[in-house]
């Protein structure tokens, strides 16, 4: 791993030591969450794009991955309260409740966290498989974010199963702002989407996006998969600055925050 952004006094060796893996303290210490001021909030999202801007390849984000970049992606969740998704890519993707990992233990007593973050999933219908290990066997109880107009009956059925239901809009839909305030409320600050392209896209066009990581894949796809933001698009274009630039095996690990 290669830091080639923000220059310091340890980017050369870093760049000499350009093939070797970092630790997950290194990498926890590259993506820290800035600090907070109380009632604060913080959303990063965490996605991975092709050279010609596909977010997905047969429906999926993993062909575009590498071992760098999941070891990122395990440490995003390690640092975050939260983790949001979309209902169809918790179908799409198969998503299994975050598990506690000792490697990030310390750090999150230290900040108050539980275990391991909790897995928030967007969803208007609620058209979920609740026997999955999502909801029958999470570390921490799955939440799922929710109109107030959400069918009755499949609210019955996640809290059932073990769920939680959050209201966070007053129709069918959710609002971006509200869930990201639902979220706050319960000390859940520290955010992290990893989309789909769907929910990143409402997220941005909200204007409440504070960071993107993304994952540059030295990989070609061709094809119309979607890109990783879809959805209503911004009056005006959100303009967000380069925070940090890691490289490893051709793969541009970037992380940008919002002007």
């Amino acid at each position: 791993m290669r830091r080639l952004l923000p220059v310091t006094d340890m980017t050369a060796h870093e760049t000499q030591a350009g093939g070797e893996d970092w630790s997950l303290d290194q990498l926890a210490d590259a993506y820290a969450y800035p600090e907070l001021p109380a009632r604060a909030t913080w959303l990063r999202a965490n996605m991975v794009s092709s050279l010609d801007g596909a977010g997905q390849h047969d429906g999926r984000s993993q062909p575009l991955s590498s071992d760098a970049d999941m070891r990122i992606f395990g440490t995003l969740r390690g640092l975050a309260d939260v983790v949001v998704v979309g209902a169809e890519t918790v179908r799409l993707e198969g998503y299994r409740p975050a598990r506690a990992r000792e490697a990030f233990a310390a750090r999150r007593a230290t900040a108050g966290q539980g275990p391991a973050p909790a897995i928030a999933v967007v969803s208007a219908s609620l058209d979920l498989d609740f026997s999955l290990p999502l909801f029958t066997g999470p570390l921490v109880p799955t939440l799922i974010l929710t109109g107030a107009a959400a069918p009755a009956e499949r609210v019955r059925a996640a809290r059932d199963a073990g769920a939680e239901v959050l209201v966070a809009g007053d129709g069918a839909g959710v609002e971006p702002a509200r869930a990201k305030a639902v979220l706050a409320e319960r000390g859940l600050r520290r955010q992290l989407t990893e989309g789909g392209p769907r929910l990143l896209g409402q997220f941005v066009a909200a204007g409440v996006l504070d960071e993107l990581c993304l994952t540059l894949s030295p990989t070609m796809t061709a094809g119309d998969a979607q890109r990783i933001a879809g959805g209503p698009s911004t009056t005006v274009p959100t303009r967000f600055q380069v925070a940090s630039l890691l490289e490893q095996d051709g793969f541009l690990f970037t992380r940008y925050r919002r002007i």
